[in-house]
């Protein structure tokens, strides 16, 4: 029972990690029908910069400035590498997020000498506390219920305010809505901040479980976020939570199976698998619409 507890409360906490990342490649498609490769490094970066600044900040002052870093480097990025491209075909845009992707690890490498680096032990979310007789640190426990406030308050920002209103029109037409007067860079930036500052929020939970950090430490987690909202049906919240718990809790399970079997090498190959067997039967995810070209 203990052992069953643990296996589905670190699942459901990975996955809200994968959730918090897997918000910002959805919100970025939803609105530029780009695949922002860059978003798992910049998740990476926050993580780096929580070691960095509570070296010499306290805890209550280094936290808050990861996320005001993070977000100002979301927004760098889409100003400087996507923005200059609105007009240009889709393969350039997408080279070009593989480039700054690209960059941000080399610039990790060359700060951090590409050695592991440990990630501090924050107050709170390192504690531990036993339930159901298993000692489960905070921030496994904190994970659902933050997602859970974050996603509410994401869906209201986009269903009851302009700026959400703007955005849903720019998804679902970006020259319309240029026509009627809605300040495309200002929403595009918008979605780019609110992404970045999930995913400095998500390096917190998930650096504090996994401490080790170097400079491609960002692929896996960003690939497997990536899966989650294809997965759920990529351009939907919703959707992109609910597959990054799914896929969060098989690879837990997998991971959490006897050692005799073996087989806790291929819980990465299994998300892609469950990814492919889904998109067989429903393309356009669990929760995706089916979208017309127009001619």
């Amino acid at each position: 029972m203990e052992y069953a507890v643990s296996i589905l409360l670190s699942g459901i906490s990975l996955g809200g990690q994968f959730a918090l990342i897997a918000i910002g490649y959805t919100m970025v498609y939803g609105i530029l029908r780009l695949i922002n490769f860059a978003h798992g490094d910049v998740f990476m970066v926050a993580g780096l910069m929580g070691i960095y600044l509570s070296a010499s900040l306290p805890f209550y002052i280094s936290l808050p400035l990861v996320i005001v870093v993070t977000v100002l480097l979301g927004f760098v990025i889409e100003r400087v590498a996507y923005a200059p491209l609105r007009s240009a075909p889709r393969m350039s845009v997408m080279i070009s997020a593989i480039g700054v992707s690209y960059l941000l690890q080399n610039v990790a490498t060359y700060v951090t000498g590409g050695q592991p680096m440990t990630y501090p032990e924050l107050p709170l979310l390192y504690d531990t506390v036993k339930v159901a007789g298993t000692p489960t640190k905070w921030a496994v426990l904190l994970t659902p219920v933050l997602v859970v406030i974050l996603v509410l308050a994401l869906t209201t920002l986009i269903n009851r305010t302009k700026i959400g209103m703007a955005m849903r029109a720019v998804s679902k037409d970006f020259e319309i809505s240029r026509l009627m007067g809605i300040k495309i860079n200002s929403v595009i930036s918008v979605t780019f901040i609110i992404g970045s500052a999930l995913a400095a929020i998500g390096s917190m939970l998930f650096f504090t479980n996994y401490q080790g950090i170097y400079p491609t430490v960002g692929a896996m987690p960003g690939l497997k976020a990536f899966v989650a909202a294809v997965f759920g049906g990529i351009g939907s919240i919703p959707g992109a939570v609910i597959g990054a718990l799914i896929i969060g809790i098989a690879e837990t399970i997998i991971k959490g199976l006897p050692s005799a079997w073996d087989v806790s090498v291929f819980s990465d190959a299994f998300t892609f698998a469950l990814l492919i067997v889904v998109l067989v039967f429903k393309p356009t995810g669990l929760f995706g619409e089916k979208a017309t070209d127009k001619v």
